[in-house]
């Protein structure tokens, strides 16, 4: 069995310097310790003048990133008190916000499959190059969690309301819609990646993208071509509705949207559209992270979370059993205590 260092490769060869994740059998998932490690390089190479680009992979064919690690959460919120995984969160975030504030260029390959916490230390860097094989998706309501690693700021300000589609569903999507949506810049063919890589030891980003980077295949995506039910259905102010105007639309990709939000929590749905119309509001991804701390933090003490994880990564059986089970008994105090602040144990980001 790896150790937690040999679960993040460090390497520095010639002007860039390389983040591996090196957890291949669970998708590179990040452990506590993997988030402490990629943090120490970060704050090694910041101050190292020889480092002119830090980059980060994914080993293994399947991804760079299938996300945190649930099952230790879940583990956590079962049978602890959920310190741990507060813990974990709070130093994720951090490291999020970090990403996204980091003073050299950050490249972040996404390749393959790129899930919740993948997006988190991907997205929020300056360049983010999609290719062929990425799958990227914040799927976190079909275990009854809501988006976080500043995904709801992500997904907050995508082009009309693709990124509630996108947060509500958990769908999956490719690099034409990663760029469309904000979460990804460059276009790279996966079989050019490693002579991008190679080319950065000693070539400035922008020269190396310019040799490798392409536009990408298939145009505007498939969400480009659907923004018209998308963006008719979702501007609702409410999931119930959201979902009537789903089933009633003329459509049939909307028909079977609202099918698989009626498989999702129903507690995670209404929590999500609140947290990424509030993040909308918020000035920074800093404010916006505070706040996903407060709804990650909530949704450890609903039974939501324990028994999506159980049927999605425990059992495997596919088949949570909601509590509430329908959006109705989902009440507006159930949502609001999600926004409610922590006291001393708040995230803190964002600064007076």
């Amino acid at each position: 069995m790896r150790g937690p260092g040999e679960h993040v490769l460090l390497r520095v060869e010639g002007r860039a310097a390389h983040i591996i994740l090196n957890r291949p059998a669970a998708i590179n998932a990040l452990s506590h310790a993997m988030v402490s490690r990629i943090a120490e390089a970060l704050t090694a190479w910041e101050h190292d003048p020889a480092v002119e680009t830090v980059v980060i992979t994914g080993a293994g064919e399947r991804g760079l990133c299938a996300g945190g690690d649930i099952r230790a959460v879940h583990d956590d919120a079962r049978y602890g008190d959920g310190s741990a995984a507060a813990a974990f969160w709070r130093d994720e975030y951090h490291l999020n916000a970090r990403i996204a504030r980091y003073p050299k260029p950050y490249v972040a390959v996404m390749d393959g499959i790129v899930m919740g916490g993948g997006v988190g230390i991907s997205a929020h860097g300056d360049v983010r190059i999609a290719t062929e094989r990425s799958r990227i998706a914040m799927p976190e309501t079909g275990i009854g969690f809501v988006p976080d690693v500043g995904g709801t700021f992500l997904l907050g300000r995508a082009p009309g309301e693709l990124g509630t589609h996108l947060a509500l569903t958990g769908a999956q999507i490719g690099a034409a819609d990663a760029v469309l949506c904000g979460l990804a810049d460059h276009y790279l063919p996966s079989g050019s990646v490693p002579a991008f890589l190679a080319d950065l030891a000693g070539l400035p980003v922008a020269e190396a993208l310019a040799r490798w980077a392409g536009p990408v295949p298939g145009g505007e995506g498939e969400l480009g071509g659907q923004r018209a039910w998308i963006d008719a259905c979702y501007a609702a102010d409410t999931v119930e509705e959201i979902v009537r105007r789903l089933s009633a639309h003329g459509d049939a990709a909307a028909k079977e949207t609202a099918e698989i939000l009626l498989g999702r929590s129903p507690t995670a749905l209404k929590v999500t559209l609140e947290a990424v119309r509030r993040a909308r509001r918020l000035g920074s991804l800093e404010q916006v992270l505070d706040q996903e701390y407060r709804v990650s933090c909530a949704a450890l003490s609903t039974p939501d979370l324990v028994e999506g994880i159980r049927a999605q990564v425990v059992d495997k059986d596919r088949a949570p059993h909601w509590s509430p089970a329908t959006l109705t008994e989902v009440t507006d105090a159930d949502v609001d205590r999600h926004f409610a602040p922590l006291g001393e144990r708040e995230l803190g980001l964002a600064r007076p």
